[in-house]
């Protein structure tokens, strides 16, 4: 049996993360032996959010595992805190953003079904996202208004 602990499994950076953006990543879903759903514990010192305000297609969830949180979503902005559990659903009813605007470190869950290939949509910047295997090297993000026709450049 392989296993992770969400409470304390190592939490990763990136140092490219801008102000703002800077937590940290466990995938405890991966580490455990997941293959079918994506859990990620991630760590969110305060002033920081674990990614723009977004939407995929596929439902999400998160638990505060510790701190609270506060989770902007198209409906306003609501505080969680240690031990709520939210969904957001697929498509533009589930935006989401979480940030941490307490003074301790907070930690959450989150997991869902997304398997890449995988969209995420940023309504605030008017960007999306395609997400395939092989990590950020082969992720793509364009303007939504870059829009072409269907056969252009078909010859």
């Amino acid at each position: 049996m392989r296993r992770a602990n969400v409470l304390n499994d190592e939490f990763e950076y990136d140092d490219s993360d801008p102000n703002g953006y800077h937590s940290g990543v466990a995938p405890v879903g991966k580490s455990a032996g997941g293959e079918n759903l994506a859990v990620k514990a991630f760590e969110l010192p305060p002033g920081q959010s674990v990614c723009p305000y977004h939407y995929e297609y596929v439902e999400e969830w998160l638990l505060v595992l510790e701190g609270t949180v506060l989770v902007r979503t198209p409906g306003g902005e609501h505080e969680l805190r240690q031990g709520d559990l939210a969904s957001f659903a697929a498509g533009p009813s589930g935006a989401h953003k979480a940030t941490n605007h307490g003074e301790q470190t907070a930690r959450i869950l989150m997991f869902s079904s997304a398997h890449e290939p995988a969209v995420a949509v940023y309504p605030d910047s008017d960007k999306i996202g395609v997400w395939t295997p092989g990590g950020a090297d082969n992720a793509m993000l364009h303007r939504r208004d870059g829009d072409v026709e269907y056969y252009d450049g078909e010859g």
